[in-house]
């Protein structure tokens, strides 16, 4: 079953220039992305039920629930990451193979994803999978490996990228690139095993469109 929702991400990183006064600008995108589709399991042991998606807000921030019988999940879009929390509703056991969650990019590109307690070092090792009892809930967070990298420069350390590019170095380049991502999507694949059954659930976000131009 499709639902549409609507999400607001910005970034709070700045890319500067500076101009013959010596005042230092900004060139940030500041995009409108909206949770466009939660396609369920065609193949489920049963059927899921009325399914349904529900905004509300928590302490100044929008968040979306995504509610059938057997999951209750609620997806806050980070400016790197996606937070979300996860509720066993189905009555059995529930197991996440983090191996298997896959995420696709705004170019289409596919990799793989890391959770809460995985180092960065260790990104593309295996991932023990996580065991939610029913009526059990987990809170966590999916970062794309492909997106996490090391600087070695004097500054340097570990380092993560926006999910959707949105700092430009000019104005030129802010109006070259921002409005071509307008229509970009970003897939999480999650399968989710219950009684040994496989149920894939994909969430799809949309850029819906650009709020913001550079002055």
């Amino acid at each position: 079953m499709k639902k549409s929702l609507i999400i607001t991400i910005s970034c709070i990183a700045f890319a500067f220039t500076v101009n013959s006064c010596g005042v230092f600008k900004s060139y940030v995108a500041d995009y409108s992305i909206g949770l466009s589709s939660v396609e369920s399991p065609a193949d489920a042991k049963k059927q899921f039920g009325e399914t349904k998606v529900v905004n509300f807000n928590e302490e100044g921030v929008n968040k979306y629930r995504y509610e059938d019988d057997y999951i209750d999940i609620v997806w806050y879009v980070g400016q790197k990451q996606f937070n979300f929390v996860l509720k066993n509703k189905s009555g059995h056991t529930l197991k996440i193979n983090w191996d298997d969650v896959s995420y696709v990019d705004v170019k289409g590109n596919v990799g793989r994803v890391m959770h809460s307690g995985v180092k960065y070092a260790e990104r593309n090792n295996s991932q023990p999978a996580t065991t939610l009892p029913k009526n059990a809930s987990i809170s966590d967070l999916l970062l794309p490996t492909d997106n996490v990298y090391y600087d070695s420069g004097k500054y340097g350390g570990w380092r993560e990228r926006y999910l959707v590019p949105c700092v430009y170095k000019n104005q030129e380049a802010f109006n070259a690139e921002a409005s071509s991502l307008v229509g970009k999507t970003m897939t999480i694949l999650m399968p989710i095993m219950i009684e040994n059954v496989q149920n894939d659930y994909t969430f799809t976000f949309s850029i819906d469109k650009l709020l913001n131009t550079a002055k």
